[in-house]
């Protein structure tokens, strides 16, 4: 199983082996098991509070590049006829701690009917999508990783022989606890 632990800066142009598809709420996982774009099974741990983010890539010990993807979700898009509605709508889900997406003129929010009654009461056209979901950090969401000393930031510190649980694994059965 690959593993991976580090996110590579953009000045590393090595090219990827695979792609990592996940949704938002997988790519805020400190640990995980996943499979890649190519059917291998992959191991991810970061640090606590990091989040994975569209076009990133990681490796791991064996050098392999695996680039992420934000898969499609779904979600809402939000609209307002002025940026002090649009506004207003931002205030209110922040006001209820939720996690949206700021682009240039639309919020985006998972989807939530209960959100999205109290949108269109304040005059916002929610529209339903399907897309990848990129939320701001928030205020203390840093993002800073501790360097390897060759360019990469090594996002967590990686347990020399960690078993990852497999459903199908089988007492006895080669590798398995």
């Amino acid at each position: 199983m690959l593993t991976l632990h580090t996110k590579l800066t953009a000045d590393d142009h090595r090219a990827a082996v695979a792609q990592l598809v996940l949704p938002y709420d997988q790519r805020e996982k400190c640990r995980l098991r996943a499979v890649l774009s190519n059917g291998e099974d992959v191991a991810v741990f970061t640090v606590r509070g990091t989040v994975l983010r569209d076009g990133e890539r990681m490796t791991g010990p064996d050098g392999q590049v695996v680039q992420i993807v934000a898969a499609r979700e779904p979600t809402y898009l939000v609209q307002c006829a002025d940026a002090h509605t649009l506004l207003r709508c931002a205030f209110h889900l922040g006001n209820r701690h939720t996690q949206a997406q700021v682009g240039d003129g639309f919020l985006r929010i998972r989807k939530d009917v209960v959100l999205k009654e109290m949108l269109e009461g304040l005059q916002a056209t929610v529209t339903e999508e399907s897309a990848p979901f990129e939320p701001e950090a928030g205020a203390y969401g840093g993002g800073h990783g501790h360097h390897d000393g060759h360019g990469q930031h090594l996002l967590a510190p990686v347990p020399l022989r960690q078993k990852i649980h497999r459903p199908s694994d089988t007492p006895g059965a080669p590798g398995a606890a």
